[in-house]
């Protein structure tokens, strides 16, 4: 082939018009994604973007809304327990699962309720 794929950019995940702000709370403060401005020519369609390591996540206004309750993006992490704890702290619930060999995973919905998968490898 004359070409290759390198990289995920970024994920995009659905959110209700008018929700920004809770979406700032839930991906920048509780999760601890770094907001990234978006284009001046992108801003009028709504939404936020964030970012961790080299991984943006992008929430884009959809209307008419419906969560992804299936599709979604799984992030790995370091500290499973330590965020569990962070999660209860800020009333995040989440379903802990043990399908997966080799894996430790939660799935939490955001507050839009688009399923996340989270996992640290054993």
């Amino acid at each position: 082939m004359s070409f290759a794929f390198k990289s995920i950019n970024h994920v995009q995940l659905a959110a209700p018009k008018g929700s920004e702000d809770i979406a700032k709370r839930f991906f920048g403060e509780i999760l601890g994604f770094q907001e990234v401005e978006k284009p001046e020519v992108l801003k009028k369609r709504g939404g936020v973007w964030f970012q961790f390591g080299n991984y943006q996540i992008h929430i884009g206004i959809e209307e008419p809304f419906a969560p992804a309750k299936k599709a979604h993006p799984a992030f790995q992490v370091e500290n499973l327990e330590a965020l569990k704890t962070h999660l209860m702290k800020h009333e995040v619930n989440f379903i802990v699962d043990t399908d997966l060999p080799g894996a430790n995973r939660i799935y939490v919905s955001d507050p839009f309720g688009n399923r996340i998968e989270i996992l640290e490898w054993t």
